[in-house]
């Protein structure tokens, strides 16, 4: 390693700063001077092996990130770029180059992310016009939301904290104290004004802000056991995935780790079996695994297990705008869920003028396009608050929508007292892909028909179109 002269001194800084350290600290920590570290980060030091084995041991570094971050792709991918003719005349040699990378590896990024979306269209190295949500949902419907090999990890750790204690919260805090040498501080708003959970490795110390409530603090723990303890698979999903883009395979392994952090509070089998013992009562389900609503909410999403499979739910949180922050459709393939538009006709959006109440609704959505007619559903819908909300600050809520096809939901606690077959809200999947006539909240024409104008009549809508 030392003789290949790996400079990485980006890599080093994005690392020191990813773990809030001064220079000086992580220098301590490593055992050389921060001047030396100083010279490293500004690539005048190669990166020796023995550092590189310090770095592993005392920050849980994987030395793959030395190739996988390389700003814009490494040396020899943004030389390729500079042989673009329009910067021809700039004569940008090879020392100067690296002195770039060195200096402003941040900079070397931004222009390459911006040459390929806007000098070659981005789809070779951005994929999906720079997008990387988009690639990263695709990758969790491809597993219908459910991974097993965390399932059954989670699972297992979930049965090894239980024989230890009743409070998980506390099982969990004893577990990573014991095995990994963290303890878990609460921390006041004023010390931790914009962050939630910070890991302070240089105090050996997960903080947590205290306005976390206990649901989120239990989540908070989980997410650090998770990352310590289901690396392997974590990362291996992450590397099937094969992403272009840094920042969506960042995303997928936040999902993953989330996920397993989910499975970990609420167990697979118990919980399925908690869901068909109660009806899938939510508020229930919330105080039997001390979750909130929204986590127990997108854990139905997942219940896809081979053997062991629960009803097909699809959630979705949208703000008060009508903007989808989250969606999975899950085994449940609903159409409500992968749509770019949706009905202001459905509950889901007024579930904001009645804060924290369930609304449930049997809805019919139009444009299934078979004999069986279109498909109905049964949705459940309720307001949530992010955790962290301090007064005199921005007042944030989400609304939650779930759902499960009507010929499903007989079992649910959710749909006592409806008559599932009787009618039901008729809505469509925005106005430019409905095409029921007549509706008088329709905003806009159909986009796949004709408008059509009458000077003579005004109908209940504003709008009448080719075959209404």
């Amino acid at each position: 390693m030392a003789e290949a002269k790996l400079f990485a001194g980006h890599v080093v800084r994005r690392l020191r700063r990813q773990v809030g350290l001064t220079q000086a600290a992580m220098a301590e920590m490593l055992d050389i001077s921060a001047s030396y570290l100083n010279l490293i980060e500004r690539n005048q030091r190669p990166l020796s092996a023995t550092l590189l084995l310090r770095l592993s041991e005392r920050f849980d570094f994987d030395p793959r990130q030395l190739s996988a971050n390389e700003p814009g792709g490494g040396a020899d991918a943004v030389r390729r770029r500079l042989a673009d003719p329009m910067f021809g005349d700039l004569e940008i040699d090879r020392a100067e180059l690296e002195e770039w990378l060195a200096g402003a590896p941040g900079g070397v990024e931004a222009f390459a992310r911006a040459y390929d979306r806007i000098g070659q269209g981005g789809s070779a190295v951005t994929g999906d016009d720079g997008d990387p949500v988009a690639p990263v949902r695709r990758e969790i419907e491809r597993w219908r939301n459910h991974f097993a090999d965390l399932d059954a990890a989670a699972e297992q750790i979930a049965d090894e904290l239980r024989l230890g204690a009743g409070d998980l919260y506390g099982a969990i805090a004893e577990r990573l104290r014991v095995k990994h040498q963290l303890s878990i501080r609460i921390l006041p708003a004023d010390v931790m004004p914009d962050l939630l959970r910070r890991l302070d490795l240089h105090a050996r110390q997960l903080q947590l802000s205290e306005l976390l409530d206990p649901s989120s603090r239990t989540f908070a723990a989980a997410y650090q056991l998770a990352q310590n303890e289901a690396r392997a698979e974590i990362e291996a999903l992450v590397k099937g995935a094969e992403f272009a883009n840094p920042a969506a395979e960042r995303l997928y392994r936040r999902h993953l780790t989330s996920y397993f952090s989910a499975a970990l509070m609420m167990p697979y089998a118990r919980f399925l079996r908690a869901c068909e013992a109660t009806g899938y009562d939510i508020e229930i389900l919330q105080r039997r695994f001390g979750a909130g609503f929204e986590q127990v909410a997108h854990r139905l999403t997942t219940l896809s297990r081979v053997g062991a499979r629960g009803l097909p739910f699809f959630m979705i949180r949208i703000d008060r705008a009508g903007q989808v922050s989250k969606r999975y459709a899950g085994a449940s393939g609903a159409a409500l869920v992968e749509a770019p538009g949706r009905c202001p006709l459905w509950r889901l959006h007024h579930a904001f003028d009645r804060p924290g109440s369930l609304a449930v609704q049997l809805v019919d959505l139009e444009g299934s396009g078979d004999d069986s007619g279109p498909p109905r559903w049964l949705t459940i819908a309720r307001t949530v608050t992010p955790p962290g909300r301090r007064y005199g600050q921005v007042d944030a809520m989400f609304a939650i929508g779930i759902g499960v096809e009507a010929s499903l939901a007989a079992p649910l606690a959710a749909a006592r007292g409806i008559d599932l077959t009787a009618d039901a809200t008729p809505i469509g999947l925005g106005c430019r892909q409905c095409v029921r006539p007549d509706c008088p909240q329709r905003s806009a024409p159909p986009a796949a028909r004709a408008l059509l104008i009458n000077e003579r009549e005004r109908g209940v809508s504003a709008f009448r179109f080719a075959g209404d």
